[in-house]
């Protein structure tokens, strides 16, 4: 499928644009490309977190979070150290 597009940009800023190549077919649409894959980035961040912020239970407390990397860490070291 092919679109024409028409841009309606400032004079500068057409300038800087043409300058750097990003008014190249290809390079607009690689641009667009990675737009709306950040943009899908962006819903699913936001999704998994509304889906962490709706499970039961009280959230854990940063000194709770604090003790948990603790532990892993000392159990990592505690490996490490057996190998």
């Amino acid at each position: 499928m092919s679109v024409t597009l028409e841009l309606e940009l400032p004079e500068s800023v057409a300038a800087q644009a043409k300058a750097k190549g990003l008014l190249d077919p290809k390079r607009l649409a690689t641009l667009i490309a990675r737009e709306l894959a950040a943009e899908t980035g962006s819903r699913n961040f936001f999704e998994i977190v509304r889906q962490i912020r709706a499970q039961p239970g009280v959230p854990m407390t940063a000194e709770e979070i604090e003790a948990e990397v603790k532990t892993v860490r000392a159990e990592k070291r505690a490996r490490e150290a057996g190998r």
